[in-house]
C-alpha cells in the first residue's frame, strides 16, 4: 500500500513513509482452509493489513489467499518477519527473501525483526534489516517486541528510518514510554493480542463499558487502540468477530472511558517475551 486506500472504512496513518491501515488480520496460528475463510471475511468487511511471519509458517498460504481474492496488489499492506534464530546478515537476507517468494505478491510492505536476540550484535541485525530493503525485499522497515532502550539503539544504527514496531499492548499492559518514543520518532506502534489474552474480555469492568456503549467488549478495546493513534492486529477464524473488530467507526470514547481502560494496567499484564527480553533496560 503506497497510499491511503479508498476501499477501507479503516484509517490509514502514515510512519516515516508507511501508509498502515489501523486494523489489521492477524494471522498466527491460522493455516490452510482456516487462513483462507479469514482473510476471505476480512477482505469482505473492509482489512487491507496482513500479518503474518516466518515463524507462523503460513506465508504460502496467506499469499495464495490474497491472490485468489482478486483485490489489487497495492490495496493491500503485507507485514511478515524474521525470526530471531535467523539474524546474522547472510541468513536473515536468506530468510527475508525466501518470505517474499512464499508470499509471492513481491516485495513486503513492511519487514520486521521478529524478536532482539542477545546473541547478536544490534549493528549486524539493523545493518542487515536496511539491506533487505535497499536489496528490494520490503518496501518499509521496522522491528518487534523492542523495549525502549533497544527501539532507541536500533533507531541509532539504522540508515533508513524504521516505520513499525510491534509489541504487545493492551489495557493490562501499560506502554507510556514506548508510545510516547514512537510517536516522538515517527514510528507506528502495532499492537499484536491487542485484545488481550487471559480473561480481559470478560473483566467486569471492559463489560459495563461495552454495555453503555452498545458495542461488544472487543470493539470498545479495539476503539481504545484506535484513538491512541496505534495500529492493532486482532486475530481472529470467526467470520462474525472478524466483522465486527473493524466496525468500530461509528463510535468514539470520551476521555473518562480511555482513562478508565487505561487505568486497567497492572504489574502482571505483560504475557508474552517474559523470558526473551530486558524489558524494563
Amino acid at each position: 500500500m503506497s497510499n491511503p486506500s479508498t476501499t477501507s472504512p479503516i484509517p490509514v496513518i502514515e510512519a516515516n513513509g508507511a501508509f498502515i491501515p489501523q486494523i489489521g488480520l492477524g494471522t498466527w496460528e491460522l493455516q490452510g482452509e482456516v487462513l483462507a475463510g479469514a482473510v476471505e471475511a476480512a477482505l469482505a468487511a473492509g482489512y487491507r493489513h496482513f500479518d503474518t511471519a516466518k515463524r507462523y509458517e503460513n506465508e504460502a498460504d496467506l499469499g495464495a489467499a490474497l491472490r485468489a481474492s482478486g483485490v489489487a496488489r497495492d490495496e493491500m499492506f503485507i507485514t511478515t518477519k524474521v525470526w530471531r534464530d535467523d539474524l546474522a546478515e547472510e541468513t536473515f537476507l536468506r530468510n527475508a527473501e525466501a518470505s517474499v517468494e512464499r508470499i509471492g505478491m513481491g516485495p513486503a510492505d513492511l519487514l520486521l525483526v521478529h524478536w532482539p536476540s542477545p546473541d547478536r550484535p544490534m549493528a549486524e541485525v539493523i545493518g542487515a534489516l536496511c539491506k533487505a530493503q535497499k536489496e528490494g525485499f520490503t518496501r518499509h522497515i521496522g522491528v518487534s517486541n523492542f523495549p525502549p532502550h533497544l527501539l532507541r539503539e536500533a533507531i541509532s544504527l539504522a540508515d533508513a528510518p524504521l516505520s513499525a514496531n510491534q509489541c504487545e499492548y493492551h489495557p493490562r499492559l501499560d506502554q507510556t514510554e514506548l508510545l510516547e518514543l514512537c510517536r516522538r520518532e515517527g514510528i507506528a506502534f502495532t499492537a499484536y493480542a491487542p485484545i488481550g489474552s487471559g480473561g480481559l474480555l470478560d473483566d467486569p469492568e471492559l463489560i459495563a463499558l461495552a454495555a453503555e456503549k452498545g458495542r461488544t467488549p472487543a470493539q470498545i478495546v479495539l476503539r481504545w487502540h484506535l484513538q491512541q493513534g496505534v495500529v492493532a492486529i486482532p486475530r481472529s477464524r470467526n467470520p462474525e468477530r472478524i466483522a465486527q473488530n473493524i466496525a468500530i467507526m461509528d463510535f468514539e470514547l470520551t476521555e473518562a472511558d480511555m482513562a478508565r481502560l487505561g487505568a486497567m494496567a497492572r504489574p502482571d499484564g505483560r504475557r508474552f517475551g517474559l523470558d526473551w527480553v530486558d524489558w524494563d533496560g
